[in-house]
């Protein structure tokens, strides 16, 4: 099956920063499931996520697909580069990384409030994340704050255990702010596994815990367009990729980031 992104969620996207696409991933959710247990029994950069004492685990892992078929599979399908290439407007489809989170029953911490655009090396306006749960979402779900991604300014990284800036020294960044008690537009929905919220790197966003007795099981993609280049940033930076050899302005290059499309 494959699922046409129409021109309204198109403009949804372009005008919101976040729109829901209902079944992209239909067809790979058992794969997908699969997947994420050789992850989990096996993982490759899990990142620490809970601090001692806090409730349930919640499993963070990425840059995996290329040792794990079933993530490869379904990063290197047609139906989804096609996707990613309307809501970007975009020619080019090429990879970023891919991201497993679990949250399992009882875990409680939602997920803080952040974009992702100031982590990465990679800057650009055509740039897509997908948020796959791979069981059916009520409670644990993923927020975005509409419009978000056309701020004039970042929002602040922060290292989430330590809660200090991911970046030393000074920083022309918005402080993180707080959508609900500020009155934000928060775009938040009922999904079934193989749904997927799309939305752009710059887009504020964060996740509720897990109060319920089911896991939450999420498989992200993040992928990049035509106009996506390299930048330098101020430390190291998430996901790192040590030793890439890029230049300030370059595409990204192909051997570790394919393009699928274009």
């Amino acid at each position: 099956m494959t699922v046409q992104v129409t021109q309204e969620q198109a403009e949804a996207y372009q005008r919101d920063g976040a729109v829901l696409v209902r079944g992209l991933f239909a067809d790979r959710v058992e794969e997908l499931r699969q997947g994420v247990e050789k992850n989990m029994a096996d993982p490759g950069q899990p990142m620490a996520t809970l601090k001692p004492g806090e409730a349930g685990r919640f499993f963070d892992d990425y840059c995996n697909w290329n040792r794990i078929a079933e993530f490869e599979a379904a990063i290197r399908d047609p139906g989804v580069a096609e996707a990613a290439a309307r809501l970007m407007s975009s020619d080019r489809v090429q990879l970023f990384h891919d991201h497993v989170l679990v949250k399992e029953p009882g875990t409680s911490k939602p997920t803080p409030w952040h974009t992702d655009g100031p982590y990465y090396f990679v800057e650009g306006r055509q740039t897509v994340s997908f948020w796959c749960p791979l069981d059916p979402v009520r409670e644990a779900s993923l927020r975005c704050v509409a419009g978000s991604h056309l701020w004039e300014k970042d929002v602040l990284p922060t290292r989430w255990m330590s809660e200090t800036d991911f970046y030393p020294g000074d920083h022309d960044y918005i402080p993180v702010p707080d959508p609900e008690a500020e009155g934000m537009r928060i775009l938040e929905w009922e999904m079934e596994p193989g749904d997927a919220v799309a939305f752009h790197y710059r887009t504020l966003h964060g996740t509720r815990g897990n109060v319920t007795d089911r896991r939450r099981r999420a498989f992200s993609l993040r992928l990049v367009g035509d106009d996506a280049r390299y930048v330098e940033r101020p430390g190291p930076t998430s996901p790192p990729f040590p030793g890439h050899g890029m230049q300030a302005g370059q595409h990204l290059r192909e051997d570790w980031f394919p393009v699928l499309r274009g």
